[in-house]
């Protein structure tokens, strides 16, 4: 019987030895499963809503300015030092302006090219640039031409109320060879529906009697500023303005690009919202003295 005992005793041990081994590897696989095969309460619980983002508040109504919309829109197509060097030499440079840029430091820009300005005077029938005089007369009294432009609301009155309320407040132009005829700023609304509400026949006709009206009072073509994807949506892409009225297009790219329907060429051009000193930056189509005789009309 010790005989047997004594045989099967080391068989056991090696049994015993391989069942150790056999369920740490059991375990040691067991713990490097994927998450969805455990058990537990924490693993098996539904992951954390994402949060949704928190919707920005509309802007301060009276501090929309040119070009508002163009980069969250449109973006950026390419550096507008990209163009040629000789055709920035045959443009004539010039800025626009608003109450958010306070007040301008004129003589550094006249120093760095700058030959011609518009200045933001209005916007619907409710507000007036406080740095309106400033910006406007200041422009003036270093050598530029310039003018005023009025931010369009076609949702709160109507264009031939908004284009008194221009003329009445700085948009006025005249024949001195100093002032650029002024400019109906009419592009996305930052404070609700891009197109203002309006379908766009009814944009049509609220431009063209803001377009009437100012030059009923001032004998002078408004220069009409927007972008061309802005126009095509809210206009449907109207031709009817182009024999008129002086395009102001805004892209921010290395050139203007397509232009809404009507218009062969663009007068004025807002190539940059990040210039020197002024951050948008814009271009006349031809040089200073052709920028004078559009100025005298």
């Amino acid at each position: 019987m010790d005989d047997v005992r004594s045989s099967i005793s080391p068989q056991l041990g090696r049994s015993r030895r391989r069942l150790v081994a056999a369920l740490t590897g059991f375990l040691l696989a067991l713990s490097g499963l994927p998450a969805a095969f455990a058990t537990t309460d924490a693993a098996a619980a539904e992951p954390d809503p994402v949060p949704s983002p928190v919707p920005l508040p509309a802007p301060v109504r009276g501090s929309a300015y040119m070009g508002m919309g163009v980069r969250a829109h449109d973006g950026i197509a390419a550096s507008p030092d990209d163009i040629a060097p000789t055709a920035r030499v045959n443009q004539a440079e010039g800025v626009d302006v608003a109450s958010y840029q306070g007040n301008v430091a004129w003589p550094t820009l006249w120093s760095g090219g700058v030959r011609w300005a518009y200045t933001k005077g209005t916007e619907g029938t409710y507000y007036t640039n406080p740095y309106f005089t400033q910006q406007y007369n200041g422009s003036y009294d270093v050598g530029m031409i310039r003018g005023a432009y009025h931010f369009a609301t076609p949702d709160t009155t109507s264009g031939t109320a908004q284009a008194d309320y221009f003329v009445d407040h700085g948009g006025g132009w005249s024949k001195d060879g100093k002032t650029l005829p002024g400019a109906l700023d009419i592009e996305w609304n930052p404070y609700g529906d891009a197109c203002y509400g309006k379908s766009k026949t009814a944009m049509v006709s609220w431009i063209r009697d803001f377009l009437k009206r100012y030059k009923a009072r001032t004998h002078r073509d408004a220069v009409i500023y927007t972008a061309t994807s802005w126009w095509s949506s809210c206009t449907g892409n109207y031709s009817g303005f182009g024999a008129t009225n002086p395009l102001w297009i805004a892209r921010y790219a290395s050139s203007a690009g397509t232009l809404p329907a009507g218009w062969k060429t663009y007068t004025m051009w807002q190539y940059t919202s990040s210039g020197p000193t002024v951050g948008d930056h814009d271009r006349f189509h031809d040089t200073a003295d052709k920028l004078r005789k559009f100025a005298t009309g």
